[in-house]
């Protein structure tokens, strides 16, 4: 009889067992919702369909890239932290994630404790583009420009509170060029409108200077970062420009629902960790002016932290508020 009940516990926890080894195995048994709270065309979406493709792939379930824009991130932010935490709903972030809570009141969500986080992804330089009609060639006779004629210069960004928005504020903080800020729905109405000369210079990413400076349409002055670029190795720092202290770069992550699985996200943090070191994904990354840095999700939850507090110093000390 002992051996009979022996037998059947024995049988009871290799079923469980098998059975949570299959639930692990079958995320994901349909398709994966990648939710990018900016609208289409943009650094962040992107960067978006590279990893929705290959995690598709990879994952053998679509990854459906939906963009849903609007209030800084904050809405397609809001849709996820409230999504279902069973690793069908991602958010893919940037910094204008922990911008945002600096820039708009009540927040529907936390930006840290709504979210569980997958991992880094990526991370790029901005870089200050003017339009041909602005006479200046580097930093210096911008700022001059814009300070001999106080208001007639303006920079677009992607909108109140974007990476963007901030770039230029904390430029005009450090600086004193009265720059006028113009903000947009989306990074590529920004974009469309610098091209044609309706507005004068924008904080751009990286595949906005490698799709227009070739070609004459643009200039660039420099780069956010404080080292250069490797995709625009000409194009000096802002620190080299002659604005010291200036070092800004925008990133991207990947976040789940508060409470997702912790199983759900290794797996998920383990395969783009894979696809980062395969080198067409990289080579698609670089191309798309940005480079793969993931990091493990216990990290990047501490980074993030970091640039809560350091993004909100630049707000405060930049009077950054809402036009």
């Amino acid at each position: 009889m002992l051996h009979v009940l022996r037998a059947t516990g024995l049988a009871v926890l290799l079923a469980v067992a098998g059975a949570s080894a299959v639930a692990q195995q079958a995320y994901p048994n349909r398709p994966v919702r990648l939710i990018v709270p900016f609208a289409p065309g943009g650094f962040t979406d992107v960067v978006a369909r590279i990893l929705g493709q290959k995690m598709s792939v990879a994952l053998g379930q679509q990854f459906i890239v939906e963009n849903k824009a609007g209030a800084g991130s904050t809405i397609g932010s809001d849709f996820v932290a409230k999504a279902p935490p069973d690793g069908y709903t991602l958010l893919m972030v940037s910094s204008t994630h922990v911008i945002s809570p600096w820039i708009y009141s009540n927040l529907p969500y936390d930006p840290i404790k709504s979210f569980t986080v997958v991992g880094k992804l990526v991370d790029s330089p901005y870089v200050l583009l003017v339009h041909p009609k602005v006479p200046a060639r580097n930093v210096q006779e911008f700022i001059a420009a814009a300070k001999a004629q106080p208001g007639t210069l303006h920079y677009a960004s992607s909108g109140n509170g974007s990476a963007q928005h901030l770039m230029g504020g904390l430029f005009v903080a450090m600086t004193g060029a009265p720059l006028k800020h113009v903000p947009y729905r989306g990074s590529s109405g920004a974009a469309n409108d610098l091209v044609a000369g309706v507005v004068e210079s924008s904080f751009a990413g990286v595949p906005n200077a490698l799709s227009q400076v070739p070609q004459g349409r643009l200039r660039a002055l420099a780069v956010t970062t404080s080292k250069r670029a490797p995709q625009l190795p000409d194009v000096p720092t802002m620190q080299e420009a002659g604005v010291p202290g200036y070092d800004a770069s925008v990133w991207l992550a990947l976040l789940a629902p508060a409470g997702t699985p912790p199983d759900i996200v290794r797996r998920l943090n383990s395969e783009i960790a894979a696809l980062m070191q395969a080198p067409d994904t990289r080579k698609a990354l670089l191309d798309a002016g940005v480079e793969p840095t993931p990091s493990t999700p216990q990290e990047m939850s501490a980074y993030m932290t970091q640039e809560l507090a350091r993004w909100g110093k630049v707000v405060k000390d930049a009077n950054i508020k809402l036009e």
